[in-house]
């Protein structure tokens, strides 16, 4: 399973917007798990064995984003394969072939 999510405060009384110490404790936890995982401007993703394993990560994350604000936001995006792994760096791996065929031609 790979989930793709963003989770932010609101609410943080901060006058700049700035979420980076928020995001930052998600992310911590995210790496802190031991799974495969990548963490771009936008999105953290996160590839486990199963809803569980997986939904159990993106709830501690949200959850060490909660004392920065009055409330959070999650963004959640899933990719459901059951039997596939390491489709955080396959996808991209396929992606990039293609993308070479189409150079080729």
């Amino acid at each position: 399973m790979l989930i793709a999510f963003s989770v932010a405060p609101s609410g943080t009384g901060d006058t700049d917007g700035s979420v980076h110490d928020a995001v930052a404790a998600a992310v911590k936890v995210v790496r802190d798990s031991g799974l495969a995982h990548r963490t771009t401007s936008m999105f953290t993703e996160v590839e486990g064995p199963d809803w569980d394993t997986v939904m159990d990560v993106v709830k501690r994350a949200t959850e060490a984003v909660m004392p920065f604000g009055s409330r959070v936001s999650l963004v959640l995006k899933a990719d459901i394969r059951p039997g596939r792994t390491g489709e955080i760096d396959g996808k991209l791996e396929r992606l990039e072939r293609a993308i070479e065929t189409s150079d080729d031609q």
